[in-house]
């Protein structure tokens, strides 16, 4: 249960950011859940007065807008087909409308509304009441939700003055245009939730689901309805326990739970114990903390994956390299003196780079006192849809995470040309690549995301505890890499780069062209590079087709040999038609050949090396290129 206490550590510590609303990128809302609340998305806002008479109502058609934090109990968190558990507050209209069978709702068994209201009324009546709930109150026990609403044009009732259950366009002729709330509502009008505001004219106020004095009202309230006290495994205290635990964690229509104990015919925990507390119990303060605590580091920061979510944090401070990051966002991140793309962008050894990952590293460092810093790892994945599980989760020492991560990004580098900046403009950048882009690069840009997060699972270890890289993916990349003409040239080039950075994680080879390098596979990497940079200078800048020696790649690398005859014969008519300009790379050539071995030139299958030095020979002719 230790990592249910990790979850718990991070609500308290972050206890001022409770009901703070915060924005991602795309516009859509988050916030740490107070206990006893949850989100829902409501699709009617509907606005009472300070005395508790209807003031106006609207459809939320603005998805952002939707996202309403709710009082939630046990009972309602859980409540699924036709058992009735009215949510406190907010809740469908078949619970807040008491008029609701009065206008064609069907209603199965006993009336929803009843049990609402009665609710409601307990909390109302308790002394932990505000001015606010009051008034919701007030008018909603007055029953007439429905009329109000269709007399704002809000809900539409048909000729016999039941609500509209599917819009027709026959219904054009008495209410005009297709109405919002049918847009908005993905079932019938009978299906939308309703948030309730009161408002004021002499004054500004906060949204009902925004004020934390409406958060606090219910947190006393409930808290006085919880059961009997028991042991709690996580914290160690004796507390109010739960059977009953959050589910929404990866989003508000994930129906999956981490812990759930309501299967008494099965085998989840009958026959060792006789209940579901004998196994484990945990307290319904922990319980709600923890996994609203998951579900705000969840929006805030993880990364999910058909479903898998990759969760890092610290235990001091949140934002930590993610193992996952490539080494641009990891400087990006980290900020510093010198802006990301002056660091990505210049030309390194391996041991100045490793400096530059060193001083963005040590940003997260702090003095140790005696409480110890960790980092937290934690994958989850559902394998149907109501278990959620803990695929991998660790506890690492903060400082022994920070070294792993500044070593995989000093060690598994290479220059590559595919992330754009703020401005949309490709530049390259030197360092690791994201664990995302590796299985890209292993197995397509269109290969399934199940592919996707597997990849990324079993790259954690060789970047957080320094293992190899499994060669399947490298082997896999390395021969998607020697078939360029089965990719397209964008695709190629990006799984190139990356590629080169997995192999020469072993390697600890440079960028920069080594000529005194004389191994075998190097020096044939290096003529095939020579070969395609002069063919493709013969062609017209507006010929877009592979040179010869990329479409015989393939063929190089098994048989480099035999493939090296046949690709220096296609050349030799680009090489008449440069004349004089040809002659700087054909010395290349004829130099770099005779650096191989009479015996080593063979038709032996080359390894990875060559593709170093196919990229390094490639790169140091277009960059002197470029300088004149």
């Amino acid at each position: 249960m230790s990592w249910l206490y990790d979850l718990y550590d991070v609500y308290e510590s972050n206890i001022d950011h409770v009901g703070v609303v915060d924005k991602k990128r795309n516009g859509a809302t988050y916030t740490l859940l107070p206990i006893s609340h949850t989100t829902q998305t409501a699709h009617i806002e509907v606005d009472i007065t300070e005395k508790g008479d209807f003031h106006s109502a609207y459809v939320i058609e603005n998805k952002e807008e939707s996202n309403t934090l709710i009082p939630t109990t046990e009972e309602s968190t859980s409540r699924a087909g036709a058992k009735i558990a009215p949510y406190p507050l907010h809740d469908k209209l078949s619970y807040v409308a008491g008029d609701f069978k009065k206008y064609g709702g069907k209603v199965k068994g006993e009336e929803p509304f009843y049990h609402y209201i009665q609710n409601l009324k307990t909390w109302v009546e308790s002394p932990y009441a505000t001015e606010k709930l009051k008034a919701i109150y007030t008018y909603l026990k007055k029953g007439r939700l429905i009329k109000d609403l269709n007399e704002s044009k809000i809900i539409f009732l048909d000729q016999e003055n039941k609500m509209i259950k599917k819009w027709k366009k026959d219904f054009e002729q008495f209410h005009g245009e297709r109405p919002p709330i049918f847009s908005a509502v993905s079932g019938d009008q009978e299906s939308a939730f309703v948030r309730f505001n009161v408002r004021s004219d002499t004054k500004i106020n906060k949204k009902v689901w925004e004020d934390t004095e409406m958060y606090d009202s219910f947190i006393l309230f409930y808290n006085d309805l919880l059961g009997e006290e028991d042991y709690c495994f996580v914290s160690g205290e004796w507390k109010p326990i739960t059977e009953k635990h959050a589910n929404k964690i990866r989003n508000s229509a994930d129906k999956s739970k981490l812990i759930s104990a309501n299967d008494t015919s099965g085998f989840t925990f009958r026959g060792r114990f006789n209940k579901s507390h004998e196994a484990v119990s945990i307290s319904y303060d922990v319980s709600q903390k923890a996994h609203n605590a998951l579900k705000w580091l969840i929006n805030r920061q993880a990364k999910i994956v058909d479903g898998r979510v990759f969760l890092v944090w610290g235990t001091k401070q949140l934002d930590i390299p993610d193992s996952s990051e490539d080494s641009f966002d990891l400087l990006e991140l980290a900020g510093g003196d010198k802006s990301v793309e002056e660091v990505s962008q210049a030309t390194y050894t391996a041991d100045e780079f490793a400096d530059e990952v060193s001083k963005a590293i040590s940003g997260y460092k702090s003095d140790l006192d005696s409480v110890p810093e960790h980092a937290i790892l934690l994958n989850l994945d559902a394998a149907t849809t109501g278990r959620l599980a803990v695929v991998n989760y660790r506890n690492m020492d903060l400082d022994h995470y920070l070294e792993n991560i500044k070593h995989w990004h000093s060690s598994c580098v290479w220059l590559h040309k595919y992330r754009k900046n703020s401005d949309g403009k490709i530049i390259e950048f030197y360092g690791a690549p994201a664990s995302r882009d590796i299985a890209y690069a292993a197995y397509g840009t269109k290969v399934n995301d199940k592919v996707v997060k597997e990849v990324m699972d079993r790259m954690i270890p060789s970047i957080i505890d320094r293992r190899e890289v499994p060669k399947d993916i490298v082997n896999s990349a390395f021969y998607r890499v020697s078939n360029p003409v089965s990719l397209e040239k964008w695709e190629w080039e990006k799984a190139l780069s990356i590629t080169c950075a997995l192999i020469n994680k072993k390697e600890g080879f440079e960028v920069g062209l080594d000529n005194e390098n004389t191994e075998r596979d190097y020096l044939f990497g290096r003529l095939l590079a020579l070969a395609d940079v002069l063919e493709r200078r013969a062609l017209d800048s507006n010929e877009t087709r592979a040179t010869n020696a990329i479409r015989y790649m393939n063929s190089f690398s098994k048989h480099p040999a035999r493939t090296w005859k046949i690709i220096q014969e296609s050349i030799q008519p680009y090489q008449m038609r440069l004349g004089g300009k040809a002659l700087n790379i054909t010395k290349m050539i004829d130099e770099v050949g005779s650096m191989i071995d009479v015996n080593e030139f063979n038709n032996k299958a080359l390894s990875g090396k060559y593709l170093l030095g196919f990229y390094s020979q490639r790169h140091e002719l277009y960059k002197k290129k470029e300088e004149k």
